[in-house]
């Protein structure tokens, strides 16, 4: 096993948060009198971190009324609908059965990411969960990664990013490191191929099956 290190991103690859994301972005435009979003606008848009969001769903003129609307709908609402991904728990169990450790490298806001993890029990299998507002970027910035990899003592050469989406293979060839993906959120195979994920799989338990000796 040649990764000591596993970063994951959060939605769409350890849990399914499109339910209350989209009903957060709905009450917020929906109390503006804007238009309200589609499920497919809303993950079409989602990946870049809440205001690059907004900014695509809303328009750039309505991000600062928006913002707190969704962020104020979201903290009472967060837990309502948000179940961790089938395999989530054993991707990381196993992961860490290699020796490897886990973490979370997410452009959802932090606070709000380690709230979600404690809730599905997925906190206890995961050496750090980093996201926004937790430092000054978000990915696919390398500063982030960076800061991330210094906390868990890491090094490029031995970490593997896991995640669903082109931001993801982005912030993992920006900061030298292997990238595998799953469709399990935001975007296809083919896609994800051709943003240049080293390899991608349908599910996390067939990652799983990787990751076991």
């Amino acid at each position: 096993m040649r990764f000591r290190t596993l970063l994951f991103d959060l939605d769409g690859t350890l849990v399914d948060h499109f339910a209350a994301i989209h009903r957060c972005h709905a009450y917020a435009m929906g109390r503006l009198g804007l238009p309200v979003p589609t499920p497919a606008q809303v993950r079409a848009a989602v990946g870049g971190g809440l205001e690059n969001a907004i900014r695509r769903l809303a328009g750039p003129e309505h991000v600062a009324a928006v913002l707190p609307l969704f962020r104020a709908h979201s903290a009472a609402t967060m837990l309502d609908d948000v179940t961790a991904l089938p395999g989530a728990g054993e991707v990381l169990a196993a992961g860490r059965a290699t020796g490897a450790k886990t973490a979370v490298l997410t452009n959802k806001h932090g606070p709000s990411a380690r709230r979600i993890c404690e809730h599905l029990g997925l906190a206890p299998l995961l050496d750090g969960i980093f996201g926004a507002n937790d430092t000054l970027w978000l990915k696919p910035e390398p500063k982030f990664t960076a800061h991330a990899l210094a906390v868990l003592n890491a090094d490029t050469t031995t970490t593997l990013l896991i995640g669903d989406s082109p931001y993801d293979v982005q912030t993992a060839r920006l900061a030298g490191l292997a990238c595998w993906c799953v469709t399990t959120g935001t975007h296809t195979a083919a896609e994800l191929h051709t943003a240049g994920a080293d390899e991608v799989f349908t599910s996390l338990g067939e990652i799983v099956t990787r990751l076991t000796p």
